[in-house]
């Protein structure tokens, strides 16, 4: 899977018994759509789902707590609360197949391929972030 870090518009809607799959079996709503270099994308069927957190291990709370700052703990940043901006960040994941709508004409779906979609819960944005097509 190629990696992107690509902003993308996306759709939202309720999931239907065929695009829901295997991969969103708990969600009712998940992207139907997206916008990517111009180009509309419509969901075939949804993979995957799933929520990752940021990397908290990387905040200088969580460094202080394990003595991986270079020794410099001491009990004044010892006592220092992490952000919690750092322990909440999430992104919703979502892994689905997507084609450009059409169809050749024996019927078939016209190209497509496998992208993962990424929600950022701080700032709203989707992101493409991998693709296979």
């Amino acid at each position: 899977m190629r990696r992107y870090a690509d902003p993308v518009e996306v759709r939202q809607g309720p999931l239907d018994d065929d695009a829901r799959g295997l991969g969103a079996q708990g969600a009712s709503e998940g992207p139907q759509q997206f916008l990517w270099h111009g180009r509309l994308w419509k969901v075939r069927a949804v993979l995957a789902h799933w929520v990752e957190t940021g990397p908290w291990w990387h905040s200088a709370g969580a460094q202080a707590a394990r003595g991986a700052d270079g020794g410099a703990t001491d009990e004044r940043t010892a006592r220092v609360p992490v952000p919690l901006g750092d322990l909440l960040a999430e992104r919703e994941l979502w892994r689905v197949e997507a084609g450009r709508g059409r169809t050749t004409p024996e019927g078939e779906p016209d190209g497509g391929g496998v992208f993962d979609l990424s929600f950022d819960w701080t700032d709203g944005r989707w992101t493409l972030v991998g693709c296979t097509d």
